[in-house]
């Protein structure tokens, strides 16, 4: 480890002498692009985190949001919270996929209970290079069994997430990770400290060598020899550890124990202690051969640094030490009383040298934020392959990308807990809160393709894509976190890339009246295999009344019609084939080598959103689907069941280039096909909202017959399932 020559002359200058070798390796971890966002931090003003729903905004472990209900639908005292957060553990899941994603996951859950929360359901967006690849399925299924063992040990379900295969992650995966908790107004903890004279209180595994470096590693191009060179940088997971943290900081809560809190990931202790009091603007003294630690003869340095997982750092009064050293030992865990906090530097001390002394402010806000150049990117030519029907159907419906995610899923307990009403699997998963008698949905993802084609407006898509999602199972949006992802900064078409990525989610979340409360940024996903993908994870929560929804899939109900709502084909303004759809982004040009300009939105996505949510609740609705990633191919056979199929006929437009795949496999989100015992109503909901379109109807015969212009083909159920088996059949 080394601090940048720029960065250390800014740290002489402030200290007025030469940083310790522990302040420079303290210093050059906080101020590193992982801890300090210096490349991504003049960029995020672009997004609204404010709104009367929201009690604690970007800034602290994890974000707060108060669910409707009361008089003025904000936040009140006896209301019920929910906390929001989500991060990537990119670099070490490539080095070990296994312990780099159970590690991500039991960061995030550390970083809910810093809240005085509970973890209540998990969310994962998981990216890989080309799934014809050795190493991507071997690095695929590392990091599902990482997440399921961590997961499912703590007992915190996961419910919800995605899986994205694109040969611009070859070199460097991505695993994007996202918890809610639940808590209220009494229960809340921040991580500001309160007051001097309150003691710091280490609580967790004792410390280790492990994940040394962790955050500067995290803030470099992965090297071709990362896979052995780095892997002391990855941290290693004891989740039943967690499991009684989680019940420790429970009880530590219930008993009013705790007056601040943060978990210990980034930077180690170090990281933990000083953001602490740094943000009650106060200082600390820690003596740091009090930690307790599982390894002999650790300096200083490892001590500060290290990132073994599953510790927490609590703001005490010293009344309460003893209890919480008893309640620690109830659970088995080590409980270390490390020092105080101070109204002076923050200092620590190592068998009675002093090693660190700073201001903790400095540390922690000092690092100066890069002026990187950019570039837009260009806009695709139109290169549309020719392709007949079952050729191309075929492909895109069995897409690793489309195709089912059972095998993941599967591997999840999404039960646990009993809350889940809606599973994987589905647009989104409901969790019943029932504490406010409301359904919370979740619907967490990205898509590359839409991002790689357009960043500003696939951006835009994400961000629809999502709300749609949490819409279909009758929920509105209430507020979102973002994980964004992007390759090396210094990179004018990089950063260009990114600075999209980051406006267009902005823009849409703030047309959708959904604050981006929240997120993590993660940059230098590059490798010698070149760049991802701007990627810009999003995990939205909305919320109904009650928990059930409308399922996915049709039911053979012969009264009823199937209904496209939004554009068949663009540029129409009644849904009419008259337009001209654009195929950018598609898994179709993915799978055909093809390129073409990016889909246009709808003129007014939130009322789309609003309207399709109320329609996704009202009695006539039998089921309801988003149509998005694959079209309206991919959602039409993801309807179709053994007992109930589907006999469709889609119109085609005359002025589009290939008017079968236009109408089949554009991409533009915020459409949603529904089954509907009264179309009439559902057109008379979104009159001068979205044009309404009759497709056809349900089937008792299990079968996608399905019509395009003068096109027709046929598939049974049994031929959806084994297209959509790809991952399963060849994995198992």
């Amino acid at each position: 480890m080394s601090l940048a020559d720029s960065d250390r002359e800014l740290v002489v200058d402030e200290l007025g002498r030469e940083p310790t070798q522990a302040e420079a390796a303290l210093f050059e971890n906080l101020w590193s692009e992982h801890c300090a966002y210096r490349s991504s931090r003049p960029l995020l003003s672009a997004f609204d985190s404010e709104g009367e729903q929201v009690v604690i905004g970007p800034g602290d472990d994890a974000a707060v949001v108060a669910l409707p209900g009361s008089e003025d639908g904000g936040a009140e005292e006896g209301s019920t919270y929910i906390t929001m957060g989500i991060e990537s553990h990119n670099h070490p899941s490539y080095v070990d996929p296994f312990d780099g994603a159970a590690t991500g996951v039991g960061g995030i859950v550390r970083d809910t209970l810093s809240m005085g929360a509970y973890p209540i359901a998990l969310a994962d967006s998981l990216y890989f290079g080309g799934f014809d690849r050795e190493h991507s399925k071997y690095l695929f299924e590392g990091v599902v069994e990482g997440i399921s063992h961590y997961g499912n040990c703590i007992g915190v379900p996961t419910v919800a997430g995605s899986v994205d295969f694109h040969p611009d992650y070859e070199g460097n995966p991505l695993v994007n990770v996202a918890c809610v908790g639940l808590t209220n107004e009494e229960r809340l903890v921040t991580a500001e400290a309160q007051e001097p004279g309150n003691k710091l209180v280490l609580v967790g595994n004792g410390t280790g060598r492990d994940g040394l470096g962790g955050a500067s590693f995290a803030s470099e191009d992965l090297a071709e020899d990362a896979e052995t060179e780095d892997r002391p940088a990855v941290q290693v997971g004891d989740p039943y550890a967690e499991k009684l943290l989680i019940e420790a900081n429970e009880q530590l809560i219930d008993e009013g124990l705790i007056e601040s809190a943060r978990d210990l990931g980034a930077a180690g202790l170090g990281g933990a202690s000083s953001e602490l009091v740094a943000k009650g603007g106060l200082g600390a003294h820690i003596e740091l051969e009090r930690v307790h630690q599982r390894e002999p003869n650790m300096n200083a340095l490892e001590i500060l640094l290290a990132e073994s997982q599953e510790r927490m750092c609590y703001e005490v009064e010293p009344e309460n030490v003893d209890r919480v050293r008893e309640i620690a030992e109830r659970f088995d865990l080590g409980c270390s009383v490390i020092g105080d906090v101070t109204a002076e530097n923050y200092t620590c001390t190592f068998e009675g040298e002093t090693v660190v002394d700073v201001d903790a402010y400095f540390l922690g806000e000092g690092a100066p934020m890069n002026d990187l150049p950019s570039e837009e990117p260009a806009e695709p030519e139109t290169d549309l392959p020719e392709v007949d029907l079952e050729s191309a159907v075929e492909a895109v419906v069995s897409s690793p990308n489309t195709a089912s995610k059972r095998w993941v899923y599967r591997q999840y307990d999404h039960e646990v807990g009993v809350r889940t009403s809606v599973g994987p699997g589905d647009d989104a998963a409901i969790i019943a809160i029932r504490e406010a008698e409301q359904g919370l949905a979740i619907s967490s993802g990205a898509a590359p393709n839409w991002t790689t084609a357009a960043p500003y407006e696939g951006a835009r898509a994400v961000a629809l894509e999502n709300a749609t999602n949490i819409a279909a199972k009758g929920a509105t949006p209430l507020a979102a976190v973002d994980c964004l992802n992007g390759g090396n900064p210094e990179k004018p078409d990089v950063y260009g890339g990114f600075e999209g990525i980051v406006d267009g989610l902005a823009d849409m979340c703030s047309s959708l009246s959904a604050p981006v409360v929240g997120g993590n940024v993660s940059l230098y996903n590059d490798s010698v295999a070149g760049p991802i993908p701007p990627t810009p994870t999003l995990a939205m929560v909305g919320t109904k009344a009650g928990y059930d929804a409308p399922p996915l899939s049709v039911t053979p109900d012969e009264g009823s019609a199937l209904v496209l709502v939004g554009d068949l084909a663009l540029g129409s303004e009644d849904g009419a084939p008259d337009g001209e759809a654009r195929l950018g982004g598609s898994e179709y040009l993915a799978q055909f080598d093809g390129s073409d300009a990016f889909p246009a939105l709808p003129d007014d996505p939130a009322a789309v959103v609003e309207t399709l949510a109320a329609v996704a609740d009202d009695e006539a609705t039998l089921a309801v689907h988003d149509v998005s990633h694959g079209g309206l191919a991919v959602a039409l056979a993801e309807m179709v069941t053994d007992e109930a199929g589907l006999e469709v006929s889609i119109p085609t437009a005359a002025s589009a280039a290939d008017p079968v795949a236009a109408a089949l496999f554009h991409e533009q989100p915020g459409r949603a096909l529904i089954q509907t015992t009264d179309p009439d109503a559902v057109r008379a909901a979104f009159d001068g909202v979205a044009p309404v379109l009759e497709l056809g109807a349900a089937t008792a015969d299990g079968r996608l017959e399905l019509a395009v212009g003068d096109r027709e083909i046929e598939l049974t159920a049994a031929d959806i399932a084994a297209h959509r088996e790809t991952i399963e059949r060849e994995l198992e």
